[in-house]
């Protein structure tokens, strides 16, 4: 593992799918209600893998898409999210070691923050749900800013309430959109190797180092 990016950080900024908890059995299951609610075919978890990271609404595109179906997206998008809601954390759950590493920095410290395109209300439930709100500063969502990841405007926002710069901020995620934001922020990124990279070779991002342990960040 390339360690050259390897140091203590002020803050770290998480994505949440993908990274810190994997969510893609519920989200399928979510999706797929969806769908049967409108008449469809279901979709199977490993594409819904590889669609999971850009938000709700593009993941019933790319569903709607995957199925050649012209559809409106809106009522698929409120049955989607009233049965996530009460559903959220059925089969999901943190990646190995990451509740302890997440202590291990608090305890160091470090300022955490969550930077994540899911909406405010899920990324709240899932995290109470989870018991891993307690080590977060900060939530930025896809609905926090004008324009959710890549752009870098969610980053900016959770650098600027966790009052810290580019040099002593550290994001980790998983995938292009994750690497673009950092790199769009001008800020050091490093991915998890086997998150949601929607089937992109995360070596090939731009990012500083690739990891597949939640503990390397220690």
């Amino acid at each position: 593992m390339n360690k050259a990016w390897h140091r203590p950080y002020q803050a770290y900024l998480f994505d949440l799918d993908g990274t810190l908890v994997d969510t893609a059995p519920d989200i399928d299951a979510a999706l797929n209600f969806a769908l049967a609610q409108a008449g469809l075919n279901s979709v199977s978890e490993a594409l819904t893998r590889h669609w999971v990271g850009h938000g709700s609404k593009i993941l019933i595109a790319e569903a709607l898409d995957y199925l050649n179906v012209s559809r409106d997206t809106d009522g698929l998008l409120s049955d989607f999210i009233d049965y996530y809601e009460n559903n959220i954390a059925n089969n999901s759950s943190a990646y190995p070691l990451v509740v302890s590493t997440l202590q291990e920095l608090v305890n160091r410290g470090a300022k955490l923050a969550v930077v994540t395109n899911k909406l405010t209300n899920l990324t709240t439930l899932l995290l109470q749900n989870l018991d891993l709100d307690q080590y977060f500063e900060i939530i930025v969502c896809g609905d926090s800013t004008s324009n959710p990841k890549p752009s870098p405007e969610p980053v900016f926002l959770a650098m600027e309430k966790l009052g810290v710069s580019k040099v002593e901020t550290l994001f980790v995620g998983d995938s292009d959109t994750d690497a673009n934001a950092a790199a769009n922020a001008g800020v050091k990124m490093v991915c998890m190797k086997n998150g949601y990279n929607h089937g992109v070779d995360v070596s090939t991002l731009n990012c500083a180092g690739v990891i597949d342990s939640f503990d390397q960040l220690l």
